[in-house]
């Protein structure tokens, strides 16, 4: 699977700036900086263009888990490895937040319409954690989610009964309690790191 982040050689300068005004007025010394790359204040998303479905047929919109700090991944129900093993991972980060996981909701969004229905998103996503949700929607509403956000995604076909793969880009977004991308996750992070971050946003409110 192929990872595809364009907005990152500029997203250094977004950190640089905020650790900068952070240590300026007070001569307080700079918070640590996240694990994840802090994305703030970058143009990517802050929600989808058009309303996506869960899988009880309903239309969702990030703006719907406002108040919540939201981790946003973009995958398919027939990955064979990246999106599972993501998920995992973002269980055990919710299990290491402790009673703070009621204010995560992790948001999967399928980038694989054709065969993930709402009734196939509903078997596949609770297996990992009963809170997560999943999302999926006509080909043009799912596309126009995945280019707000900059995720890579496209078909290869390939041998056997699968038939075809989905590459497509392998990280998280984290946005924060009031809707506004945060941070990117890197799909090599380690559950105590996202743990560590999550746990800074929800302090911050």
């Amino acid at each position: 699977m192929t990872g595809m982040i364009r907005w990152r050689p500029w997203a250094g300068a977004a950190l640089l700036s905020a650790l900068l005004l952070a240590g300026c007025g007070d001569g307080a010394p700079p918070p640590p900086p996240f694990h994840a790359t802090d994305i703030t204040g970058a143009t990517v998303g802050p929600d989808f263009p058009r309303p996506l479905t869960d899988s009880h047929g309903q239309p969702r919109r990030l703006a719907d888990y406002r108040g919540k700090v939201v981790v946003l991944f973009f995958g398919y129900t027939h990955c064979p490895d990246i999106c599972p093993t993501a998920l995992s991972r973002f269980a055990a980060v919710m299990q290491a937040l402790g009673d703070e996981a009621k204010r995560v909701q992790v948001v999967f969004v399928s980038i694989d319409p054709a065969r993930d229905t709402p009734e196939q998103l509903a078997s596949y996503v609770p297996w990992f954690h009963p809170d997560f949700v999943g999302l999926t929607g006509s080909t043009a509403d799912v596309s126009a989610a995945a280019q707000a956000f900059r995720v890579y995604a496209a078909r290869r076909e390939v041998d056997g009964s699968m038939g075809y793969v989905m590459d497509h880009s392998a990280g998280a977004y984290v946005l924060d309690g009031a809707g506004r991308p945060r941070l990117y996750v890197r799909d090599d992070a380690s559950v105590e790191d996202i743990a560590a971050d999550l746990h800074r946003l929800l302090a911050r409110g």
